[in-house]
């Protein structure tokens, strides 16, 4: 359902510090969005080191941006962001002055997977158990 992008310039992030950071973004919104982890997508996107600024200048951030379901309750997605803001640094490394993570949200009904339009927060259970997965 989510679907989380890292970015960060060519060099920043190694193979098991990716690994690691997708493994982290994975348990952290399952637990808070009450999904199975196999239905969070993580994509790493590596530019080359003179593509990043930060201020006008050449920089290392650390960018998760997520796409989210609209409806969670604000609190959860504050606690989400927070989460995911630490668990990117203990994971990679970088500096958690050096990450930034911004959620961005959407209708359910604006967004398909695996054929079937998305379930309204609260009614994953029913959509899982509809797809047989429950």
């Amino acid at each position: 359902m989510p679907v989380y992008t890292c970015t960060a310039a060519q060099g920043t992030l190694t193979s098991e510090s990716k690994a690691a950071l997708a493994s982290e973004i994975t348990r952290i919104h399952a637990a808070i969005n009450h999904v199975p982890p196999a239905y969070v997508n993580v994509i790493f996107s590596e530019p080359p080191p003179d593509s990043v600024y930060v201020g006008g200048e050449p920089g290392a951030p650390l960018i998760l941006t997520g796409w989210v379901r609209r409806g969670h309750p604000q609190d959860e997605a504050t606690r989400l962001a927070l989460e995911l803001s630490s668990a990117a640094a203990r994971a990679t490394g970088v500096p958690e002055t050096h990450v930034m993570v911004v959620l961005q949200d959407g209708p359910a009904r604006s967004a398909v997977e695996g054929g079937q339009v998305l379930p309204e927060p609260g009614a994953e259970k029913e959509w899982l158990a509809q797809r047989g997965e429950a």
